[in-house]
């Protein structure tokens, strides 16, 4: 739709309720993908929904698209950024960085690698923060649940393609704090594998992998309920954990899965949205010093009104 369609629909479940604690802030949510009609239809949806306060970056690579981006702004009452040559992505991070916006979401027209470059560079990681990576937010109707939905947290599905031991623990961690800060849950993290429990052979480099990971994670942050190796279905099914000898806390239970590669993650996100019929809000970052989201290409208006939502959640103070 272009600017002329009609505002993105509010949504109910764990996506509204994820909308409305935003909205409870109001945070200000750098844009710099104005050229684009979906920007523009998900600022309509912000702004009617008070998800969050856009701050609209004009595109130097779509000049023709400034007047109707000046026009909107001016009918919503929101700020324009005219950026310098450097262009709107800098010029959104540097917003960022600078505390003239609390967040940003990006990547409907940018790369991956673009928006990740431009984050790291610009922005940079937290504090004590050894690395930078990712998570979605998978909202699914599970069968049984009476149709209501849940959130599962799927990491790392967007930056890092093969995670050492040391760098899954860290990749867990992220997951599991910024998932509390958005969700308002307790999280449960599984480590992920073929295997679960030593059935897919505990000397097997890719289960002995998961394992090393699990057992770093625990010992960096040992409030943080942890499990592995489990095999997907152990993960989330307590009655396959429980045939698979797996008890505890999180086993059957889990609502973050650490995927073993990106290869496992992002082929798994995808297949859950489009044949499970799944919500996908991300990919968020995790580790940098204010928070960004890296969209898919692919994304829509209710897609980036979803991420900003997110990104405003983790703005906010932690409680």
């Amino acid at each position: 739709m272009g600017v002329g369609g009609p505002a993105v629909g509010a949504v109910g479940g764990v996506v509204g309720r994820i909308r409305a604690r935003a909205a409870s802030n109001r945070k200000r949510v750098a844009l710099p993908e104005t050229a684009d009609a979906r920007t523009l239809d998900a600022v309509r949806g912000m702004v009617a929904g008070g998800v969050a306060t856009p701050v609209l970056i004009l595109d130097t690579d779509h000049p023709a698209s400034h007047e109707t981006v000046r026009e909107m702004a001016a009918s919503l009452g929101l700020s324009v950024i005219e950026p310098d040559a450097r262009g709107a992505l800098v010029a959104a991070m540097e917003l960022v960085r600078s505390g003239g916006a609390d967040a940003c979401v990006a990547g409907a027209a940018h790369t991956t690698a673009a928006v990740l470059r431009t984050a790291l560079k610009v922005v940079g990681k937290a504090p004590g923060v050894r690395l930078v990576s990712s998570a979605f937010y998978m909202i699914v109707a599970r069968p049984g649940s009476g149709n209501e939905d849940e959130v599962f947290t799927f990491t790392d599905c967007a930056v890092v393609p093969e995670p050492t031991p040391s760098q899954l623990a860290d990749i867990a961690i992220a997951a599991a704090r910024d998932r509390t800060r958005v969700v308002g849950d307790v999280a449960r993290v599984a480590f992920l594998s073929y295997s679960t429990l030593g059935s897919g052979g505990p000397d097997a480099p890719p289960v002995a992998r998961v394992r090393e990971a699990l057992a770093l994670a625990r010992e960096r942050a040992p409030d943080v309920l942890m499990d592995g190796e489990l095999q997907g279905d152990a993960a989330i099914v307590a009655a396959v954990a429980a045939r698979k000898g797996s008890s505890g806390p999180v086993a059957g239970h889990a609502n973050v899965l650490v995927f073993p590669s990106l290869d496992a993650g992002n082929i798994a996100y995808k297949l859950v949205e489009r044949l499970g019929g799944a919500v996908a809000i991300g990919p968020i970052l995790q580790g940098l010093a204010c928070p960004c989201a890296d969209l898919s290409r692919g994304a829509g208006p209710d897609d980036i009104i979803n991420a900003a939502a997110v990104t405003a959640l983790l703005a906010a103070p932690p409680t």
